[in-house]
C-alpha cells in the first residue's frame, strides 16, 4: 500500500508540472516546434493542431518522457518538401517517447529516425513521400535502431526508397496493423531479436516483408521473430533502391524473404499474386569477411499460410539466385523456395534437428529445395526436391513479445 501511495504522488506531482506545448501551422512553426522539442520538460506534450507545416530544417528530440501529438495522420502534416538541413525529417535519440498522429512528408532523408532509445511508440504515424517510388526518396520512413522496446501501430508507411518499416538492431519489437506500400521494402526486422509482426498490410512494395540478417554490424545473430496474420499480396514494383543498397538485389514479387535469421515462425499470413515467389528461405553473404557472422537461417518453421497466383511474371534482374530459380523451376514457380545452402559439414552429413527448416502446411503448397550448392559446383550431383514432406517436424510456437500488450 505504501508503494501505491508513493506511486500516485509522484504520478501527481509529475502531471501538475507537465505542459502541454500547443503549436499551430504558422511562418514561425519550424522555430516553435523545434524549441518546443528543446525546452520541453519530462512529462510534456507538445501538441501539433491540424493543419500543414511547411518545414525546411530537420528536427530533432533528445529530451525523455515527451509526447509529439497530432490530430490524425491526414490531418497534422509536416511537409518536408523544401528541407535544406537536417538528415531525417525527426530524429529522437532519448527513452520513453510517444509519436502519434501526425504524418512526415518528403523528407530530405529518412522521415523519423530514433537511435539507441528504449521504449519508443509509434501510433498511428504516417510517413509518405508523395510523388512515388523514386529512388531519390529518403531511404526510411519509420526507423528505429539499436533501440529496446519499440512499438509501430497502426502506422501508414509510402515511397521509402530502402524499407518502409525498418527496425535494425534491436530488442522486444512489435509492428502491427500497419500498411507499408510503394517502398523497395514494405517491413523489414534486421539484425534484431524477439520481434512480433503481425496484422499487417504489405502491398505494392518491391519485397513485402523482409527479416534480415547481415554481417559487419555491431548486433548480430537475428532471432526469435514471429511473422504472423500479415497480408503480403501485389508485391511487384519495380525496385527503385540507389545503387549499392543491399536491398536493391530483392527482386520484386516477393511477399516474404527470410534470409540468416534463426528461430523465425511464419504463420496464419495471406500471401497472394507476388510475381516471383511467396516466401524465400535463403543464406546471407558467404563471403562476407566477418568471423562471426553466420549466414545460415536455423530453425525457420512456416505453417497455416494461404497461398495464392503465384509467379506470374518472375523478376530475374536481381540477386544471383532468382535466375537460378527460374532455370530450376522450369516455369511452374513455387510458392515457398529454399536455397539448400548449409555448412559444408551439414551438406554430407545433414543439419541438426533443432536447426531444420519445418514446412506445415496445405498439399496443393508448392514448395522447391533448389539445392544450390550442387547446382553450381557439381551440376551432376545436382537435385532440387519439390517434396515438402520432408521438411514435415513438430512445431515450436515461439512465445509473444508480452511488452506492450
Amino acid at each position: 500500500m505504501k508503494f501505491i501511495k508513493l506511486f500516485l504522488f509522484f504520478f501527481f506531482i509529475s502531471n501538475i508540472f507537465s505542459e502541454e506545448w500547443i503549436i499551430q501551422p504558422s511562418p514561425n512553426a519550424q522555430d516553435e516546434i523545434q524549441e518546443a522539442l528543446i525546452l520541453a520538460e519530462p512529462g510534456d506534450v507538445i501538441s501539433l493542431s491540424k493543419g500543414t507545416y511547411e518545414l525546411n530544417h530537420g528536427l530533432s528530440l533528445d529530451v525523455s518522457d515527451v509526447s509529439i501529438v497530432g490530430k490524425g495522420m491526414y490531418e497534422t502534416i509536416l511537409d518536408f518538401s523544401n528541407q535544406e538541413t537536417g538528415a531525417q525529417g525527426l530524429l529522437v535519440t532519448s527513452d520513453n517517447v510517444l509519436m502519434q498522429d501526425f504524418a512526415i512528408e518528403n523528407a530530405k532523408g529518412d522521415a523519423i529516425k530514433s537511435k539507441g532509445v528504449k521504449n519508443i511508440s509509434f501510433i498511428k504515424v504516417r510517413t509518405e513521400w508523395t510523388n512515388g517510388p523514386d529512388s531519390k526518396n529518403g531511404a526510411y520512413g519509420l526507423y528505429p535502431v539499436e533501440s529496446i522496446g519499440v512499438l509501430i501501430d497502426g502506422c501508414v508507411a509510402i515511397g521509402a526508397s530502402d524499407a518502409g518499416v525498418y527496425v535494425g538492431q534491436s530488442e522486444q519489437i512489435i509492428v502491427r496493423n500497419t500498411r507499408a506500400e510503394f517502398n523497395v521494402a514494405g517491413i523489414e526486422i534486421e539484425n534484431s531479436y524477439y520481434a512480433d509482426v503481425y496484422n499487417n498490410i504489405a502491398t505494392n512494395n518491391t519485397g513485402g516483408i523482409l527479416i534480415f540478417d547481415l554481417p559487419n554490424l555491431p548486433k548480430q545473430g537475428g532471432k526469435f521473430v514471429r511473422v504472423f496474420q500479415n497480408k503480403s499480396f501485389n508485391n511487384n514494383t519495380d525496385n527503385f533502391a540507389p545503387e549499392g543498397n543491399i536491398v536493391g538485389l530483392v527482386p520484386s514479387g516477393t511477399g516474404l524473404i527470410i534470409m540468416a535469421n534463426r528461430n523465425v515462425e511464419v504463420f496464419d499470413n495471406n500471401f497472394d499474386n507476388n510475381q516471383t515467389v511467396h516466401v524465400a528461405v535463403v543464406a546471407g553473404d558467404l563471403e562476407s569477411g566477418d568471423d562471426n557472422y553466420d549466414p545460415f537461417p536455423k530453425g525457420i518453421q512456416i505453417h497455416n499460410n494461404q497461398y495464392s497466383n503465384v509467379g506470374m511474371k518472375p523478376d530475374v534482374s536481381r540477386g544471383d539466385l532468382s535466375p537460378i530459380l527460374m532455370d530450376i523451376a522450369k516455369g511452374d514457380m513455387p510458392d515457398i523456395i529454399w536455397d539448400g545452402l548449409l555448412p559444408m559439414s551439414e551438406l554430407f552429413f545433414g543439419q541438426p534437428e533443432t536447426e531444420k527448416i519445418i514446412i506445415e502446411e496445405a498439399s496443393d503448397t508448392n514448395f522447391l529445395d533448389l539445392d544450390v550448392f550442387w547446382y553450381v559446383a557439381f551440376p551432376f550431383f545436382h537435385s532440387p526436391s519439390r517434396d515438402k514432406s520432408e521438411f514435415k517436424g513438430s512445431i515450436t510456437n515461439l512465445p509473444p513479445i508480452s511488452k506492450w500488450n
